[in-house]
C-alpha cells in the first residue's frame, strides 16, 4: 500500500460559487506531488483536538505554505509588515508537529511550514526580510513567485542530495533568525539568508522556504514519500503498543 502522507490545511474564506464560507483547504500543487511520487495524500485541517489519532494514521507529513506565524511563539513583538495571522492554525500546528518529531515522523516542512519547524525547535524568525536586506527578491511581486538561486552545503544530507538544484521559487518576506535547537542550514540564496534546514539526528525532518510543489525539481517530495514508506514498513514490523 501506499504510504499516507498528510498535508497541513490552510484555515481561510473561500467562495464556492454563491457561498463564502470559512474553508479548511490545500493547494493541489501539494497534493499533485505527493501523488506523482507515489504516496497518498490526506488533508489535514488545523485543529487541536486529535492529534495523536492524527499522527497514528501517518506515515509522514507536509507543512504547507500560508500567512505570518504569531511572533508571540517565539518571543517577539508583531512587527507592523507582520501579517495574516491564523492563531488556530499556528497553535494547531505546533502541537502537530511537537508529536510528529516525538514519533521521528517524516516532515517536510515548505515557506511558512520551515518556520513552524523552526520555531517549534526553539528558534526565532526575521519578521520583514525587506528590512534587513534591503531588497525585495523573495517576494518581488504578491501572488507572484520569485526565483533564484541557491548556494548547498555539499557536506549535509540534503545538500548531497539536491546538489544539481535550479533556481528556486520563492514567495516570503520573512526568514530565519536564530536556529532551533538540532537544525543546521543546508542551502542560502545569494543574499547569504538561510533558505533550508535539517535535522541530522532524524529520520527526515526538512524545512524549506522556497515552495518546492511548484518546482520542476521533485527530489523532496521523493524523498519524503521514500521515507514515509520505510517508516510505515517499520512501524507495521513493530509489536503493538499496550
Amino acid at each position: 500500500m501506499r504510504p499516507l502522507i498528510g498535508i497541513t490545511g490552510y484555515a481561510e474564506e473561500a467562495r464556492f460559487g454563491i457561498w463564502s464560507l470559512p474553508t479548511a483547504l490545500a493547494p493541489l500543487a501539494y497534493i499533485d506531488a505527493v501523488e506523482r511520487l507515489g504516496g497518498r495524500p490526506l488533508v489535514v485541517p488545523p485543529s487541536e483536538e486529535g492529534v495523536e489519532e492524527t499522527l497514528d494514521a501517518l506515515d509522514g507529513i507536509v507543512f504547507s505554505g500560508g500567512s505570518d506565524l504569531d511572533p508571540r511563539h517565539y518571543g517577539a513583538e508583531p512587527h507592523p509588515e507582520t501579517d495574516g495571522i491564523r492563531p488556530e492554525r499556528d497553535r494547531a500546528e505546533l502541537l502537530l508537529l511537537q508529536g510528529a518529531l516525538a514519533l521521528d515522523l517524516p516532515v517536510l516542512a515548505t515557506c511558512r511550514g520551515s518556520q513552524v519547524l523552526n520555531v517549534c525547535c526553539g528558534g526565532t524568525l526575521h519578521q520583514h526580510l525587506p528590512e534587513l536586506l534591503g531588497h525585495e527578491r523573495h517576494r518581488h511581486e504578491p501572488g507572484t513567485f520569485s526565483e533564484h538561486a541557491i548556494t548547498l552545503d555539499a557536506e549535509t544530507r540534503l545538500g548531497r542530495m539536491l546538489a544539481h538544484h535550479g533556481p528556486v521559487k520563492s514567495h516570503h518576506h520573512q526568514g530565519f533568525d536564530r536556529l532551533g535547537e538540532g537544525l543546521r542550514p543546508f542551502a542560502w540564496a545569494d543574499d547569504g539568508t538561510v533558505e533550508g534546514l535539517e535535522a541530522p539526528g532524524r529520520r527526515f525532518a526538512v524545512g524549506v522556504l522556497w515552495h518546492p510543489e511548484f518546482g520542476e525539481d521533485e527530489t523532496l517530495f521523493r524523498a519524503l514519500v521514500e521515507e514515509a514508506q520505510r517508516f510505515r514498513a517499520e512501524r507495521r514490523r513493530a509489536p503493538a503498543r499496550v
